[in-house]
């Protein structure tokens, strides 16, 4: 299921940062490719100026002079006087071309057709030059594409005589850039593309991997508990079947046990239940100022008893200096303490030795209990605060189901503090908790 969702998510993750990519892109490819066009549009406008100027102040135009400006713009001219060609597109322009000559006189009829316009004409001898010199640029499109030429058709005229000249730029240069732009974006999109793929892959895979982890803690818990349910459940149903045909001695017997197990059922609900109000976050402590050194010895009164019936002994170290109130949940912290001191003298073989100690230092208080019992082996430090975690079968007293470290380990992150095991010089453990 997850490895579905995982797809899925990078799939859906890769897609909508590349279609906002890709519109990016177009967007981009769009503006400048209308501001290539138009660039080239007004440079050629500049250079037809440039040209009707020149005619403009010539009294003779010579085939030199023609084939020059042609070559310095990369342009084909086509010119007729009083509607007669000039030799020089005899002999220039379409001598080895009639399909020039064809797309010139396509592009004169176009600019008849939709671009001409009368002309004034001026009774003006101005030293036996033009008098009048008018130009019109457009796009000359004959193959119906959406860019080939931008042509322009100059119009001089004196008295009774004109001359036209069509001047057309190819624009397949132009369309080569673009071309070019487009498959490096094509390039770099998909480059993108694949580098997100893989970048996206990665994240939600981080990303779902807490919810994996919790998936399986959750599997595992309910498994466990389910399992942990099933003893205590067995011996109670097994008792009361047996008190129905028992004497009242044997009934006396059964309804112990019967009530031993329903105390030890009743523990593991209610770790259970503290448990789930933590992960609902309805699980809350009420900090109060406590005096950690009478409630280290109100643990101790209340375990000494049962650490002399298993001949343990039990120690209690104060500092000699008094301390100033922790501000903590004392019902909290008491039970915190109850469960590492019961761990340690259930794990703790007669004539064993646990101590508590209370320390100060750096505006910490640091709790530790230390036993000289079967000890924790390194690779089981780091995992006996999970949930239903019991390192060996050694450690797996009768009454213990795994679940008092986690509920210390969940006590402590509430009061924003650590709780640490290390080994006891000697064999055992010191489990430590540091509270602010």
């Amino acid at each position: 299921m997850f490895q579905k969702v995982h797809l899925y998510l990078t799939a859906l993750c890769a897609g909508i940062t590349a279609a906002i990519m890709i519109v990016m892109s177009l967007l981009y490819l769009y503006l400048s490719e209308k501001g290539l066009y138009e660039n080239q549009f007004h440079s050629f406008q500049n250079d037809i100026s440039t040209i009707a100027t020149s005619l403009e102040q010539q009294s003779v135009i010579s085939m030199e002079w023609l084939a020059k400006m042609e070559a310095r713009g990369g342009y084909t001219f086509y010119v007729l006087d009083n509607e007669i060609p000039f030799l020089y597109n005899q002999l220039i322009g379409l001598s080895d071309a009639s399909e020039t000559r064809d797309l010139l006189d396509a592009c004169l009829k176009t600019y008849k057709n939709h671009f001409e316009y009368a002309y004034i004409e001026e009774e003006l001898n101005n030293g036996g030059r033009y008098s009048t010199c008018l130009h019109t640029e457009f796009p000359f499109n004959p193959g119906g594409k959406t860019h080939e030429y931008y042509a322009s058709v100059i119009e001089l005229a004196r008295n009774d005589s004109s001359l036209q000249m069509v001047v057309l730029s190819s624009l397949s240069f132009l369309e080569k850039q673009i071309t070019r732009q487009r498959i490096h974006f094509l390039l770099i999109d998909v480059s993108a593309l694949l580098l997100l793929t893989l970048f996206s892959f990665f994240f939600t895979g981080r990303l779902l991997q807490p919810i994996i982890e919790n998936r399986q803690k959750q599997i595992a818990f309910v498994a466990a508990a389910s399992h942990e349910l099933r003893t205590p459940l067995a011996v109670i149903l097994a008792a009361a079947e047996c008190c129905r045909s028992a004497d009242a001695e044997k009934q006396t017997k059964f309804l112990d046990t019967i009530n031993q197990e329903g105390a030890v059922l009743t523990s593991l609900v209610n770790d259970m239940l503290l448990l789930s109000a933590s992960d609902s976050h309805s699980f809350v402590v009420r900090p109060a100022p406590t005096e950690l050194d009478t409630l280290l010895i109100n643990v101790y009164e209340a375990f000494e008893p049962l650490a002399a019936k298993k001949e343990l002994t039990l120690t209690v170290s104060l500092p000699e200096a008094s301390l100033p109130a922790c501000n903590a949940d004392e019902e909290r912290i008491f039970q915190l303490l109850s469960i590492l001191i019961h761990n340690a003298i259930s794990y703790t073989p007669e004539g064993g030795r646990i101590d508590l100690s209370l320390n100060r230092r750096k505006n910490r208080f640091y709790l530790s209990v230390s036993d000289t019992g079967v000890g924790i082996l390194p690779q089981d430090r780091k995992k006996i605060f999970d949930r239903f975690y019991r390192a060996e079968k050694s450690r797996s007293a009768k009454g213990h189901f795994g679940l008092g470290l986690s509920v210390a380990s969940e006590i402590v992150k509430l009061h924003h503090g650590t709780i640490t095991v290390t080994e006891r010089t000697g064999g055992g453990s010191v489990f430590t908790v540091a509270l602010p």
